[in-house]
């Protein structure tokens, strides 16, 4: 094998590694883990969302912890959201660091049926780093594309 063929399957699985990544911060964020959000984040990790940053994984863990709370309306303690993540590109800018972005459809299950589930359509803009031969999420900035409340109606 060559070094470029070697090179492009490390490439490969580092993309795939970051994938899993972000899907398991939405396993995790939905399941109601926040606790366990070292699996995903630097320790100093910063997360820019609608109701402001959060610096710092403690900081990261109360703030996810207590958006579950206040989603689970129903106090069913399952589920209150669902965060599908799509369309993920990943660019790697160094051996043990990358760039990436992914569609965020944010959809809330405590709305009566008749009623659509979205809560917000977005696009997460993420810096990932590699700790310990682990990729985690260094910074995580999340752009909301609707509701968007400055759009013309048409």
């Amino acid at each position: 094998m060559t070094d470029t063929r070697e090179s492009r399957i490390t490439a490969m699985l580092d993309r795939e590694d970051i994938r899993a990544l972000r899907l398991h911060y939405s396993a995790l964020l939905d399941g109601n883990a926040a606790d366990r959000m070292g699996e995903v984040f630097t320790e100093d990790a910063e997360v820019v969302v609608t109701v402001g940053a959060m610096k710092g994984l403690d900081e990261i863990k109360t703030s996810l912890r207590d958006a579950y709370q206040s989603f689970d309306t129903r106090k069913a303690e399952h589920f209150p959201f669902v965060h599908a993540i799509a369309n993920h590109e990943i660019t790697l800018t160094g051996p043990d660091t990358a760039t990436g972005s992914c569609y965020l459809l944010d959809f809330v299950t405590d709305r009566p049926g008749a009623q659509h589930p979205f809560l917000l359509l977005g696009r997460y803009v993420d810096d990932y780093v590699r700790v310990d031969g682990e990729w985690r999420i260094s910074r995580s900035e999340l752009d909301v594309l609707w509701p968007n409340d400055d759009a013309a109606e048409a």
